[in-house]
């Protein structure tokens, strides 16, 4: 599959950075494109330099703006972001045509962070659009939620959040909802673990969006999975989950005449599967989810039915309500990975708790207001009887 992204706000900039990383992995290891054009897109001049890996001209990296910030951001206020979005989005739609191959591009993937200013308002602004220009093209939002302590020490992160998953739902053909305090590493620096948080973010789309652009015949699996597969699952409310288990480089080829060896395959299998589903991108119970699809990727000799069979069955006891499609990979080495995503959730309890919050939020700031304008109205009652020198 082929995506052409576009990240929104430092957050979204950020990720998008690490996807153009990934297409450039992808090229080197295995002479694969997967990423047709890779946009930054902010109102904040120096995070656009900060990037590493999209091209640094005015094409790939977009201030949008510029008049109205003077290139330092719309500081967390997504509406201003969202008004910027509806007067700049031609910049953003003109840079996309840009790119040399757009037209192989299955889909879009459009990166925020919900909490910002930037990418909250800018994201479903230009959803829409795009949506309006390529309506033959699928059109995917990665969101990003806020770490535990934003929520609890900045009032604007909630609601933000709020206002842009209402905005998304309603524009974007499905959204992949990722919770940044899922990936947190105690121990690492805030610049180390910012950008592990990123860097685990994009790791399962790697196979995933491999695995249907292979052109070595030994590399094809038996049952690959493609864009329409992709694109079939993804619907609504979605999380993603990867996980993997080592697998001995030694005997290989001795495994499968041995029944312990056959046993232990099934076993990696199950718990590469279980790690992928015990750290999904959010806390979520997978029972909700309407569709599913799994990627099982390994070395060829150790992949069968069997463990297709096993990672299909336990898959299906765990979404008993989801149409379920897999495939295989043949490509990694000393390594067995499962990747996993969980599509059309009914009930995603995150996002109805940053409604409920917001909506009292919304209040609070209203009788706050009028707080204000009375004591300020009393003020001014007080010097009504003083000249002004104005």
């Amino acid at each position: 599959m082929k995506l052409v992204v576009i990240g929104f706000g430092q957050c979204g900039s950020r990720i998008a950075d690490e996807f153009a990383r990934l297409n450039r992995r992808a090229r080197s290891m295995r002479g694969i494109e997967i990423i047709t054009g890779d946009f930054a897109v902010n109102t904040d001049a120096a995070d656009l330099s900060g990037l590493s890996y999209i091209k640094p001209d005015y094409q790939h990296r977009i201030l949008i703006g510029g008049r109205r910030t003077g290139g330092h951001g719309v500081g967390k206020i997504n509406e201003l972001g969202a008004e910027i979005a509806r007067e700049d989005g031609d910049k953003v739609i003109d840079a996309i045509r840009t790119a040399p191959h757009f037209f192989e591009s299955d889909a879009f993937l459009l990166i925020a962070g919900a909490a910002g200013g930037t990418g909250s308002g800018a994201i479903p602004i230009m959803t829409q659009y795009i949506k309006e220009r390529y309506m033959d093209k699928p059109v995917y939002n990665l969101i990003i939620l806020p770490f535990e302590h934003e929520e609890t020490t900045e009032e604007r992160t909630i609601y933000n959040s709020a206002t842009c998953l209402k905005s998304i739902n309603a524009a974007a053909d499905a959204v992949i909802l990722i919770d940044n305090q899922r990936y947190v590493r105690k121990d690492f620096s805030l610049r180390n673990n910012l950008a592990q948080i990123n860097a685990l973010i994009v790791e399962p789309f790697y196979n995933l969006l491999c695995a249907g652009e292979e052109k070595k015949r030994k590399y094809i699996g038996a049952r690959m999975l493609d864009a329409g597969d992709i694109m079939q699952t993804l619907v609504g409310w979605t999380v993603m989950g990867y996980g993997k288990s080592q697998i001995s480089l030694f005997n290989l080829p001795f495994k499968g005449r041995n029944f312990r060896g056959k046993s232990t395959e099934t076993h990696k299998g199950i718990q590469a599967m279980d790690e992928a589903i015990s750290e999904l991108s959010l806390r979520c119970n997978p029972a909700d989810s309407h569709r599913a699809l799994y990627l099982l990727s390994a070395p060829a000799k150790e992949m069968n039915m069997d463990l297709v069979k096993e990672l299909g069955d336990y898959l299906k006891s765990i979404l008993p309500e989801a149409i379920i499609r897999n495939g295989d990979y043949p490509r990694e080495k000393g390594l067995m990975d499962v990747t996993v995503i969980l599509s059309e959730l009914s009930e995603v309890e995150k996002v109805r708790k940053y409604y409920s919050e917001s909506t009292t939020f919304v209040h609070e700031i209203k009788e706050r207001e009028e707080d204000i304008e009375r004591k300020i109205g009393g003020i001014d009652e007080a010097s009504k009887d003083l000249p002004s020198l104005l």
